[in-house]
């Protein structure tokens, strides 16, 4: 009996969280949410139509239910996920945010280079190689980008370094569409070889550097590397 609370603790944390989520969506999207419902239930429906047709509804319609449930999760999570980058989005930190929660081996140190404007480099690194992701304005990231990739030039050896713009502008890569670009990197290392370059690049000193000058009003400097591995 004293067992109970703790068992149900977990479903009840689960709920809890799809609650948050599902009223972040709704403020979000106030049509976020009959679209999941329409998409479970355009799939019931069309379970139990085929079922009477085939003279088999005992089978497909819990099978349908049990796809219906499914396709509303599926559908839930997906729009959650554009709630959430639509709300993040022109915000400083962003693309740490998506970089440091993508699913996968991937090593993530935020803010490695930036400037008082508040632009900053992140250097990810994974089977592709070294990715280092820029927030700001190109004209502006564009001198920081240069001077990571060739402080850390020696480090990587021959492995490839990729330099992703994130923004809204000409060339730069959606924050909405960062993890998707980033998955489909060809894979040029294995496991062995990717930890040995995080060694590499960890042993290398911090590059980033409080600017000279005032900072703007209400700014913060993003904090010195802290890597993270997922």
């Amino acid at each position: 009996m004293a067992n109970k609370p703790t068992e149900g603790a977990p479903r009840q944390g689960r709920l809890k969280q799809i609650r948050m989520v599902a009223t972040m969506l709704h403020q979000a999207d106030p049509k976020a949410l009959p679209i999941v419902f329409a998409a479970a239930i355009g799939t019931l429906v069309v379970f139990v139509v085929v079922g009477f047709l085939i003279g088999q509804p005992a089978y497909l319609i819990p099978l349908g239910v049990l796809l219906a449930v499914l396709v509303g999760m599926i559908v839930f999570g997906q729009l959650a996920q554009r709630a959430q980058y639509k709300m993040i989005a022109g915000q400083p930190g962003a693309a740490a945010a998506i970089l440091e929660n993508m699913r996968g081996n991937w090593s993530v140190t935020p803010g490695v280079n930036g400037n008082r404007s508040m632009d900053v480099v992140h250097r990810v690194v994974g089977r592709p190689g070294v990715l280092l992701v820029s927030e700001g304005p190109s004209g502006r990231v564009g001198p920081l980008l240069g001077a990571e990739k060739k402080r850390i030039a020696r480090a990587a050896q021959q492995v490839p370094i990729y330099e992703i713009k994130t923004g809204d502008e000409e060339g730069q890569i959606p924050i909405s569409k960062l993890q998707r670009h980033i998955m489909k990197l060809p894979r040029n290392l294995d496991k062995g070889q990717v930890a040995e370059l995080n060694d590499r690049l960890r042993a290398l000193p911090a590059a980033i550097q409080l600017p000279k000058g005032p900072l703007p009003r209400g700014a913060k400097m993003p904090k010195g590397p802290k890597p993270k591995t997922r």
